[in-house]
């Protein structure tokens, strides 16, 4: 989870970079894909791994990787607008989204205390945006756009686990955009004007696959909660990186408002821990005290 922190934040320096450049943010969304559905393709081997391209729902393999992709490309475009750390900062207001939504499109209803967790990081946002200040613009609407697609990306990775293997997701989620945008990509496509722009460009791709895979494999090897706060670790080296790069540094109601989403997502994690600990504790009291009577 350490090193996907790193490569995500990488990836995201990179692009705002090319984008500030002035390429477009849709092609180079769209070449980011590309290189990753050519990684992932010869990971996996696909001419050889028959589980790579075996589905369940297509339609819902195709829609999955429309949200990954609209996450993606609304990221880029408000990273014209905004630092790194606001980007971040309103990314994480995306575990309290699912939350959210796993309710009514899951059936995983929460309970009133990550319901007040929730508002709270809301409020976190609010105090990032400041609307009705001046402060909320254009690049915060991309941001809570990409926000909200990458969570309706989780809640669909989550509802098609059981039916669909993690190769065929991986691959599908890149291949998916390509596909979707390749009428679109050469009208918009833009060249780098130098051999440093070529490298970043491409790199996009490898950096992206490769936080991903990291990803899959921090799951086999711990649990969701003990992973679950690192994620949050990247508002620091989103800072660094804006800083070092760009010369950015965050205002103090960024810094602000990172800290009440961060406390409240930590917040969330904290209880669904403890609520899971509770459903394993209690059908093992009910069956010591069926064994009394």
């Amino acid at each position: 989870m350490f090193a996907a922190g790193i490569c995500f934040t990488v990836l995201d320096t990179s692009a705002k970079y090319l984008v500030l450049s002035g390429m477009s943010p849709e092609f180079v969304s769209w070449v980011r894909f590309l290189v990753h559905l050519v990684l992932v393709a010869l990971l996996f081997r696909i001419w050889a791994n028959p589980k790579v391209l075996r589905h369940h729902s297509l339609f819902l393999q195709v829609l999955r990787g429309v949200f990954l992709y609209g996450s993606t490309i609304f990221n880029f475009i408000a990273l014209k607008y905004l630092q790194l750390a606001e980007t971040t900062s309103i990314a994480f207001l995306g575990p309290m989204v699912i939350t959210a939504l796993a309710g009514p499109m899951l059936g995983e209803w929460a309970g009133w205390r990550r319901w007040l967790a929730i508002a709270a990081g809301f409020g976190g946002m609010l105090v990032i945006t400041r609307p009705g200040l001046g402060v909320f613009g254009l690049g915060h609407v991309f941001a809570l756009g990409s926000m909200l697609s990458y969570s309706l990306y989780a809640i669909m990775t989550r509802r098609m686990g059981a039916t669909e293997t993690s190769e065929s997701m991986i691959f599908y989620s890149a291949l998916a955009p390509v596909l979707l945008m390749a009428p679109v990509a050469p009208a918009t496509a833009t060249m780098p004007p130098s051999a440093l722009m070529w490298v970043l460009l491409l790199s996009l791709g490898v950096y992206g696959a490769l936080g991903h895979y990291m990803i899959i494999h921090a799951f086999k090897r711990a649990t969701a909660i003990a992973l679950a706060p690192y994620p949050y670790l990247q508002i620091v080296w989103m800072v660094a990186s804006g800083y070092l790069v760009f010369g950015d540094l965050p205002d103090a109601w960024t810094v602000a408002g990172a800290a009440i989403i961060v406390a409240s997502g930590l917040y969330i994690v904290h209880r669904e821990h403890r609520l899971r600990l509770a459903s394993r504790t209690a059908p093992e009291e009910a069956s010591q005290l069926a064994k009394k009577l």
